[in-house]
């Protein structure tokens, strides 16, 4: 078989199998699969907002542990002609450079979760004080 014929013979088998698939996760067992609600996790959320939190806590206290001896040992060996003086100091303001990005990163993280938790709680309320509302008239009528 010519790789001509066999090419066409793999490209028919492959559509003949093809079916419609979204990019998404498999719906939950028992969720009904057809469901389109937005669903958030308030827990999920918090542990997530938490450990962002949590390191970025660490970073601070921890981040720039090495800076002050970094330094002093890159000016030492600067002031002794050493080129690996001017790479340590190079080291040293791209880590922190990375480190405050890290820091930023992380403190956005936590506080858009948060945020993110509030405002769909309010939203959640606001939803059941309409639909309340809404049920009490049509009692009314």
């Amino acid at each position: 078989m010519s790789f001509d014929k066999e090419w066409a013979s793999v490209r028919t088998a492959s559509t003949a199998e093809v079916s419609m698939r979204l990019n998404q996760v498999a719906p939950e067992p028992g969720t009904g699969g057809g469901n389109a609600d937005l669903g958030v996790d308030q827990d999920k959320l918090g542990a997530i907002g938490g450990a962002a939190y949590a390191l970025h806590g660490r970073l601070v206290k921890d981040g720039n542990h090495a800076r002050t001896s970094t330094t002093e040992a890159a000016t030492g060996l600067s002031s002794h002609g050493f080129l690996t003086g001017s790479a340590m100091s190079t080291v040293q303001e791209t880590w922190s450079s990375q480190l405050s990005t890290l820091l930023d990163a992380c403190a956005n993280i936590s506080n858009h979760l948060d945020y993110s938790a509030a405002s769909h709680a309010k939203e959640e309320a606001d939803i059941t004080a309409a639909l309340a509302a809404s049920a009490i008239n049509e009692y009314l009528k």
